[in-house]
């Protein structure tokens, strides 16, 4: 299995080279596997259940070992003795899908202040680090808050809040909308925007085409053939590779191809990827004779 390559990509910044893993008294699960992640790029990891995308995210994190093959930050082999892993986890964090999976400790700031401590860090430290994360993540209010007695979103923040405050280079989130309502789900975005603006790498792993469109600057198909990774908008306009992964074309995608063929839309690669965005667009196409 082998990405797409792109020499205009920045350099990868975690990569997994030639790496095959299977699980005990199982088949493999990825064979010959080459990804990358590029530093500054949001990613969508997108595949069918069973395609291998939470063992991949678990080999990038240091949770999982290969059978074969190497992961490398920045190039160099990691070492996974007690060194090498404590580098790699202030690289790259991993958020699973159930924040219960998780979380642990009696308070959220408890919670969060884990990692740093476990890295022996100074408290003033620790607790600076805390109080970013829990900014970062606008859960300042709730740092003495029991963790039983969070909602569910508040837990996926508080989750995130631990990770964050390692101070990764890349945030690796698996499903990190799933159960959120609508406004739960815009202002987990803007939190990882503003994640994004500070100098995180975010991976998300997701089965809603329509948010990594949105979202992503690249995508990872994870198909039965392979990994496919390139520009989000072109990726996910590639209704064969779509088949593949088990996932359906983007509404974004079909409505510029929609609109093109009405002539409405000069090149359907430019097309909407928001539905604000189309809306602003039929809203440019409108004559004065409209009289809307």
């Amino acid at each position: 299995m082998s990405e797409a390559a792109d020499t205009h990509q920045p350099s990868a910044l975690v990569a997994l080279r030639g790496v095959s893993f299977a699980y005990e008294d199982g088949p493999a699960v990825l064979r010959g596997l080459d990804f990358a992640v590029r530093e500054g790029r949001a990613l969508a990891l997108l595949g069918r259940n069973g395609s291998g995308k939470t063992t991949l995210m678990r080999l990038l994190s240091g949770g999982l070992r290969p059978n074969e093959g190497r992961l490398t930050v920045e190039g160099d082999p990691v070492g996974y003795d007690r060194r090498g892993l404590t580098r790699l986890r202030t690289t790259v964090q991993l958020v699973v899908q159930d924040p219960d999976d998780q979380l642990f400790a009696a308070s959220v700031a408890q919670d969060v202040s884990f990692g740093p401590l476990n890295l022996g860090l100074p408290d003033a430290e620790v607790r600076a680090r805390v109080a970013e994360a829990l900014a970062a993540l606008d859960i300042t209010a709730l740092a003495d808050r029991p963790t039983h007695l969070l909602s569910y979103g508040q837990r996926k923040r508080t989750a995130i809040a631990g990770a964050v405050a390692m101070r990764p280079r890349v945030l690796i989130l698996d499903e990190p909308t799933a159960g959120l309502d609508p406004d739960g789900q815009e202002r987990l975005l803007a939190t990882l925007d503003g994640l994004r603006e500070g100098g995180t790498t975010v991976v998300m792993a997701t089965h809603d085409v329509d948010l990594a469109l949105r979202w992503a600057d690249d995508a990872a198909l994870l198909t039965p053939a392979g990994v496919r990774t390139g520009p989000a908008p072109e990726l996910l306009a590639r209704t064969e590779l779509l088949a593949q992964a088990g996932l359906r074309l983007p509404w974004g995608v079909a409505a510029a191809r929609l609109l093109h063929a009405q002539g409405l839309l000069p090149d359907p690669a430019g097309g909407p990827r928001t539905a604000e965005a189309l809306a602003a667009l039929a809203t440019a196409r409108r004559t004065p004779a409209d009289g809307r």
